[in-house]
């Protein structure tokens, strides 16, 4: 049974936050006026629908839309995920993409924040994170059209020592289509965030890429 459809447009991935009273469905899309369903990932915008019981939806005003150049998510944003700040602050982190001067993109993190799950500010400091040549493949390599870093999920450390984000990414060494891994980043407050080595090697499955 299909519990979330848009009948115009392509829905493809998706996230969830529950803020006590009800269920909050984050995710992308596209409209199909496209024609072509390979156009949607650089028409992207992040839709948002509630639900009382996860089986019937309503949808609700867009969270976030491409930003105007020059920005990091200028080309499209991303899939993502939503936490809660203890301050109550909500925080909606997500795949910004742009595109470099060789019309290739680059994929980096942001976050808008929001009292109340509707009403998304984006951070203006963003992107709070970028693939840090030391372990994660850039465009320098000169290997994909892409330089991956992306689909940030984000969760409290179960010891109560901040926060660890994992993320889509790619290796710097192995075979092109053998690189990617699990991107890694600490936080201690959400905002500032200190990217770490992945924690997994290459070798281990295809890049993630859609191609």
């Amino acid at each position: 049974m299909r519990m979330f459809s848009l009948p115009d447009s392509w829905v493809w991935d998706f996230w969830f936050a529950d803020d006590g009273d009800r269920y909050h469905l984050f995710f992308l899309y596209a409209s199909k006026a496209l024609h072509d369903p390979e156009a949607r990932h650089y028409r992207a915008s992040v839709g948002h629908a509630v639900s009382a019981d996860l089986v019937s939806w309503n949808r609700v005003e867009d969270a976030l839309v491409r930003a105007d150049a020059p920005a990091f998510d200028d080309l499209a944003t991303w899939t993502g995920s939503v936490v809660r700040h203890p301050d109550g602050t909500w925080f909606l982190f997500y795949t910004g993409a742009t595109a470099a001067p060789d019309g290739r993109n680059v994929q980096r993190i942001g976050y808008a924040t929001s009292q109340d799950l509707l009403v998304w500010q984006r951070n203006p400091e963003n992107p709070v994170l970028a693939a840090d040549s030391r372990w994660y493949e850039t465009l320098d390599a000169g290997v994909w059209h892409d330089e991956a870093f992306r689909d940030p999920w984000v969760f409290a450390d179960p010891d109560g020592d901040g926060w660890h984000m994992l993320i889509t990414a790619r290796a710097t060494t192995g075979e092109p289509f053998e690189r990617g891994v699990i991107g890694h980043a600490v936080s201690a407050d959400l905002r500032r965030w200190e990217p770490r080595p992945p924690l997994t090697a290459p070798g281990h499955g295809d890049s993630g890429s859609w191609r």
